[in-house]
């Protein structure tokens, strides 16, 4: 529950063609979220959807006090749709969740906790001993090659810049959020990449974690080309920036 503008924690769902999966989403969340603070909000970022995610958003916001709908008649992308939700959020712990609930919603718990201790950033790691993980090798493979080239161009320590299950002290990430260009997927690793630069505290945690509807959301070779492509254009970019 919420009171007033006095909030703890704000968790933003992305949604974009997700009818079939938010309304368990949001549900979870909450489910989770009773159980860690008595101050939260839940922000569905509905993304210029076209298949009734937005009505089901809004009757969910009138359902429930502490859920808000941010709709948008144009797709914005994922990214933008987060720099939107996060700038217009309350809380002082900021998270973000991917609603097909690829990643158990109870891992929640270490992910705030850590920003209550004074972490910057937590997130959400594929690549940890510990994690329990469902996917195909090839991804697997893929994944370790796009964050090995990732901590070779940022001198990240982070093993999983993708993992879409984060959360943020709300003024650290206030602080870069307008020096994110990507409008989409890339978003995740050049927030990470960025805060590096600025010197923010990472941590990652292990998690269980499977593979679901986002194999056929993201297109493992076109898109993984792309987010190379992207790494090597924000790591020009910030070379100039800071040289």
């Amino acid at each position: 529950m919420t009171s007033g503008d006095d909030v703890e924690v704000s968790i933003v769902l992305p949604a974009f063609n997700e009818s079939g999966c938010i309304e368990k989403a949001v549900i979870k969340a909450m489910e989770e979220l009773t159980k860690i603070t008595d101050s939260f909000e839940v922000i569905i970022a509905e993304d210029g959807s076209s298949d009734g995610t937005d009505k089901i958003a809004e009757n969910l916001s009138k359902r429930f006090g502490s859920v808000r709908c941010l709709h948008s008649d144009q797709r914005l992308g994922r990214g933008r749709a987060l720099n939107r939700a996060f700038k217009q959020s309350k809380g002082s712990i900021l998270v973000y969740m991917d609603v097909d609930l690829s990643t158990e919603p109870g891992y929640l718990l270490p992910l705030i906790d850590s920003i209550r201790y004074g972490w910057d950033i937590v997130t959400g790691s594929r690549m940890l001993p510990r994690s329990l993980v469902k996917r195909s090798r090839t991804r697997i493979f893929t994944s370790w090659a796009y964050n090995a080239l990732v901590q070779l161009l940022f001198k990240t320590s982070v093993r999983d810049h993708q993992c879409g299950f984060k959360a943020f002290n709300r003024e650290k990430l206030l602080m870069i959020i307008d020096e994110v260009e990507d409008g989409h997927w890339f978003w995740d690793t050049e927030v990470l990449a960025l805060a590096t630069i600025h010197g923010y505290s990472i941590r990652e945690i292990p998690i269980s974690w499977r593979e679901e509807r986002r194999a056929t959301k993201v297109k493992l070779f076109h898109d993984s080309f792309k987010m190379g492509f992207k790494a090597l254009s924000l790591w020009w970019r910030i070379k100039l920036t800071h040289s």
